[in-house]
């Protein structure tokens, strides 16, 4: 029988932790909160896209030359409409816009800005697999205009001041981390709030499992085919072979690698001469995962070193990425070094 108590809310949760920090505005608070709730109106639309006709492809590509879905197109509408008019953001950059995001005239500027994908693995929405929302948060640089430019979004990852991310799936999750500790919050729609479900989350030192799509095997480097052969070989000693765990959807294997240890795997291929660093977008996929496993205690790389001091170039720049617990991050990196060059 309940107990009738009710949990930590983000909301209360996000006003204690500003307390710490007595010169703290309050804006990034609000970011927060309107990025949970803009995760609750996507979220309702996910859980009903079998029945609305939300499912499907719009007949259109996005920067990235991949299909649009109706759910992402509503994804980035929702998530644009909350950050524009609510005075915390000068610039954005979203997967579905090529060039950066101005804030209309008519709405106030703030002192941050913001990179996302609205809604990560979509090509797994009509199949009724987790999918997610990521976010990138950081300060404005620029000076002498209330208008932010490219060279705000245009960060290293070391220059994040908050990350995290939306899972709908079973349940609806947001984690996130402001640089102290990574928290997990879980919707409960009974009284539609965001509730503390998994605080300070530490990933473990070194897991089982590794999680990569071997379809592009062939395409790899030799250091990184070396270090897949090495976890599938059979030796009790180290606990291999190791366990593999591939959903398809980086949201989803990055949370289960957060939770459970491991490795997340997308290297760079030659499979498409147009992306030889692969697949996921710097900005607004691998920095803010990053953020989050290196403040859960783990470790995340291109295979070569840390991917979150990389000095971005471009916003739908790609990287080759590796990010989990961090005694397998190091061994990753030993077998590109030994093998790679």
């Amino acid at each position: 029988m309940s107990s009738g108590k009710i949990g930590i809310t983000l909301t209360r949760h996000l006003f204690e932790e500003q307390r710490l920090h007595p010169a703290a505005t309050g804006e990034l608070t609000g970011i927060l909160n309107q990025i949970a709730l803009a995760a609750k109106v996507v979220s309702r639309e996910v859980n009903k896209a079998g029945l609305a006709e939300i499912l499907g492809l719009t007949g259109e590509e996005n920067v990235q030359g991949e299909q649009v879905r109706k759910l992402d197109v509503f994804a980035n509408d929702v998530f644009m409409a909350a950050f524009d008019h609510c005075g915390h953001f000068c610039i954005m950059a979203s997967e579905e816009v090529e060039g950066p995001i101005l804030i209309p005239e008519q709405f106030a500027k703030g002192h941050y800005c913001i990179a996302f994908d609205p809604l990560d693995g979509s090509s797994n929405i009509d199949v009724n697999v987790s999918i997610g929302t990521i976010f990138a948060i950081h300060k404005k640089i620029t000076v002498n205009s209330w208008d932010g430019t490219t060279a705000d979004l245009l960060q290293s990852g070391d220059s994040l001041v908050a990350a995290g991310y939306v899972i709908y799936g079973s349940s609806t999750m947001l984690v996130m981390s402001t640089g102290n500790g990574v928290h997990g919050f879980t919707l409960d729609p009974s009284v539609g709030e965001f509730l503390e479900s998994h605080p300070d989350i530490r990933i473990p030192p070194r897991g089982k499992t590794y999680s990569v799509n071997e379809g592009n095997y062939p395409y790899w480097s030799e250091g990184v085919r070396k270090y897949v052969n090495h976890v599938k070989q059979a030796d009790p000693a180290t606990g291999r072979p190791y366990s593999a765990r591939y959903i398809g959807s980086m949201v989803a294997d990055v949370h289960r690698t957060l939770l459970k240890g491991g490795l997340f795997m997308y290297p760079a291929d030659s499979k498409d001469p147009d992306k030889p660093n692969g697949k996921l977008r710097l900005l607004y996929e691998c920095n803010p995962m990053a953020y989050l496993v290196e403040h859960a205690g783990g470790a995340a790389s291109t295979g070569r070193g840390r991917i979150m001091a990389i000095a971005p170039t471009e916003l739908h720049q790609r990287a080759p990425f590796f990010a989990g617990s961090p005694e397998n991050v190091r061994e990753l990196e030993e077998f590109v070094a030994r093998y790679d060059g």
